[in-house]
């Protein structure tokens, strides 16, 4: 088991090192301590680049409600911001969710998947792992404010697809956020 561990860590790191290739997001399904990586939800597009938010063209969705977004990654709904090393939410991240709440209680073909990342400080595995305790945090509190679990995935990308990929404070500020990316 511990052999199977080491080998699949390694094959993680070797990926990483790979300029061209991403590493897997890590994903967990709705249900209490369950965490097993799977693709991301049918009708999101895995790009390379910023993270980017597929919407079906025939869902109930409206394009002004696409281009209103204020994430600077568009979509209809803002990313949320972490504090430094932390997967707390905090009292701005708590705000911004509640209004998620209800756009995506008020939009029941829709499907979020909460995305996890960070800044580029810390391992890989580090990162994946805190990217994966933001979103389950953010998936969480969506389910607690009446949203289907069974609409919500979190993944994690850690630190890999940064908005800003300056070294400096304001960058991994930019960068320490939960994303979600709606599908139909």
């Amino acid at each position: 088991m511990k052999r199977h561990l080491l080998v699949a860590l390694s094959l993680l790191v070797a990926l990483a090192a790979c300029g061209g290739k991403r590493p897997p997001a890590v994903t967990s399904t709705p249900g209490p301590g369950s965490s097993r990586p799977m693709q991301p939800p049918s009708g999101t597009q895995s790009l390379e680049g910023p993270d980017v938010q597929s919407v079906d063209r025939g869902s109930e969705l409206a394009d002004s409600e696409l281009s209103d977004a204020t994430s600077g990654e568009g979509g209809p709904l803002e990313d949320i911001h972490f504090d430094y090393d932390s997967p707390a939410l905090t009292e701005t991240a708590r705000a911004i969710l509640d209004r998620h709440a209800a756009w995506i209680k008020s939009h029941p073909g829709v499907r979020i998947a909460v995305e996890g990342h960070c800044d580029e400080r810390g391992t890989v595995e580090y990162n994946l792992a805190l990217g994966d305790q933001r979103a389950r945090a953010a998936r969480d509190y969506l389910v607690n404010l009446g949203v289907a679990s069974e609409r919500l995935t979190a993944m994690s990308f850690g630190k890999e697809r940064p908005l800003d990929p300056s070294s400096n404070e304001a960058a991994w500020a930019k960068n320490r956020r939960g994303h979600f990316a709606v599908s139909r």
